[in-house]
């Protein structure tokens, strides 16, 4: 077979969180940087590809088969990803890790995606690569970050779930597979499907929402999305990190932490009394 189990696969990610908790923090976070940067390169291929298809529902299907070049770069290249961390309740639950050993990654990790986050966001923005199809990139990038920051509460913290379920689960096929080609088949289904449903990734949204607020501070961009009537008052730095990132990080942690995390644990290590 060119394929672990899934039990196999359960058992191996012991050993890759236990390697992820003891890196050392600033290799730590200098790999979460790239993470940032490789999820938002992803962000910035789909949106181009998107704004280039004059029909929208084709460049929505179009822009969500580009997106997973971006965790395809995050687990081929070598980085650190939050929201694939999240998987560390596996090791945690088997008492490999400690608490505060998880929680330290995911905070230094959390921090470093950001930053790649806004790095990719910055350069976007201030090379005025997205005045690309007359500003109309511009306008899809103002429009997508408004349109996340006016979510609800609630409709942020499910669809942050239904997210990560899927990328997790990206990750675990990935890992079953034993050669590239294998990993980045069985990676893109998943990421495909949560773009084309529109669910919400905290580290996505790190750039996009960061992409659409530089580009909002641009008068020549800010004037394009006012006249293609988009509503821009909700797109703040306070929404962005209350409205979107707060809900969207806790339904992420459910999504993979608890509903593949801490399920496959159950299913496959966790000891039954015979």
């Amino acid at each position: 077979m060119n394929l672990f189990p899934p039990a196999e696969v359960a058992k191996n990610y012991i050993a890759t969180g236990k390697g992820k908790v003891s890196t050392p923090v600033p290799k730590m976070f200098f790999l979460a940087v790239l993470a940032g940067v490789f999820i938002a390169m992803g962000g910035i291929g789909a949106t181009t590809a998107a704004v280039s298809i004059p029909l929208p529902s084709v460049g929505k299907l179009v822009g969500a088969c580009v997106f997973p070049g971006g965790l395809t770069m995050v687990l081929l290249a070598g980085s650190e990803l939050f929201t694939g961390n999240c998987l560390l309740t596996i090791p945690l639950l088997e008492r490999e890790i400690t608490a505060a050993g998880m929680a330290k990654n995911w905070a230094v990790v959390y921090l470093g995606n950001f930053a790649g986050s806004l790095l990719a966001a910055a350069g976007v923005v201030f090379s005025h690569q997205i005045s690309l199809f007359g500003n109309g990139m511009a306008v899809s990038v103002i429009s997508t970050a408004a349109g996340k920051c006016s979510l609800s509460f609630g409709d942020a913290l499910i669809k942050g779930i239904l997210c990560n379920f899927l990328v997790c689960i990206a990750v675990w096929i990935s890992f079953a597979a034993k050669d590239a080609a294998g990993k980045i088949a069985g990676l893109f289904f998943p990421i495909m499907i949560f773009v084309l449903s529109g669910f919400e990734h905290s580290i996505a949204n790190m750039y996009y929402i960061a992409a659409g607020l530089f580009a909002k501070g641009i008068p020549s961009y800010a004037q394009a999305a006012a006249e293609a009537g988009v509503e821009t008052g909700s797109l703040t730095w306070g929404n962005f990190l209350g409205a979107n990132l707060l809900p969207v990080t806790t339904g992420n942690i459910v999504g993979g932490a608890v509903c593949v995390g801490c399920a496959y644990w159950f299913i496959y290590l966790k000891k039954t009394e015979k």
